[in-house]
């Protein structure tokens, strides 16, 4: 396996790469994660199962558009493939360190700047489906976000979540009651990270703030905001520099639960336990 996949490299770069050393790193909860090098060179390489090809080329391409947005920094990808019975994705390797308020703040600049780089079309949605943790998400492409959130997010999550035998409102009328509190809403399509809680967000070594592992598309920015408010937060220095590029929107505050009901119920279907009663309770705020 180490073979091919540093054969892809070589072909990739254009310069001749031999695995000389690889270990186990951290991959998160879903993929295996490895550092390899030839010694001179080293890459980040997260492996899965080879039915999980689709998932490693939809990061793939959303590193790609972040990174050719020349905002926030994330590990630029160079190839994914299968080898044997496993998937890969190899990116750039990134030394992480310590951040400090001034990253934060950075990181705050930065990821404004990215969302306000301009949409290809003016819709929402993505040109293919990706996923979230390890859940389908669809992102087929509308022209108006109240739809596009309370159909292909919530109502998504929620049909999944009757299977997995949740108790939740008719979901029909909660599309239609979910569109109605984003209907004088209309944003303006960002590019965004789509899964960024404080795990998925680091500093380099050099003090420069990066993004990891998302689950892009084009949606409404506050999504990012909202989530970076969920288990946690980040510190008020990153919202401080977002605000100086790209100000929050007024009834963002209002919005944010609605947003990050969509993670809770993501949450129980990957996990169950007491996230059905955490989204029901956020779906009652919601639709008060």
């Amino acid at each position: 396996m180490w073979l091919e996949i540093a054969e892809q490299i070589t072909k990739v770069t254009g310069k001749s790469f031999e695995v000389q050393q690889h270990r186990s790193v951290g991959g998160g909860c879903i993929n295996q994660g490895y550092s390899i090098t030839d010694g001179a060179r080293t890459y980040f390489v997260k492996l899965n199962q080879a039915s999980q090809l689709e998932m490693f080329e939809a990061e793939a391409l959303g590193l790609q558009q972040m990174y050719d947005t020349q905002s926030i920094r994330v590990p630029q990808p160079l190839c994914c493939g299968m080898s044997d019975r496993n998937s890969y994705i190899v990116m750039e390797w990134l030394e992480f360190g310590r951040a400090d308020n001034a990253a934060w703040e950075e990181m705050g600049r930065k990821l404004a700047q990215m969302h306000a780089y301009p949409s290809p079309n003016g819709k929402f949605g993505w040109e293919r489906n990706n996923t979230i943790g390890s859940t389908p998400q669809v992102n087929a492409w509308m022209d108006n976000w109240s739809e596009f959130f309370a159909e292909q997010r919530i109502g998504y999550q929620i049909r999944l979540a009757k299977r997995r035998g949740g108790s939740f409102p008719d979901t029909n009328a909660t599309i239609a009651a979910i569109q109605e509190v984003l209907a004088d809403w209309q944003p303006s399509p960002s590019l965004v990270h789509g899964d960024l809680w404080s795990g998925n967000a680091a500093c380099t070594a050099a003090g420069e703030p990066a993004i990891l592992d998302p689950a892009t598309y084009w949606g409404d920015r506050e999504v990012d905001l909202a989530m970076t408010e969920l288990f946690g937060g980040f510190p008020a220095a990153f919202y401080r520099g977002y605000n100086a590029v790209f100000p929050l929107n007024e009834g963002y505050q209002r919005r944010k639960t609605l947003y990050n009901l969509y993670h809770i119920l993501n949450h129980f279907n990957l996990f169950g336990g007491g996230y059905e009663s955490q989204a029901r309770r956020m779906l009652d705020d919601v639709l008060r």
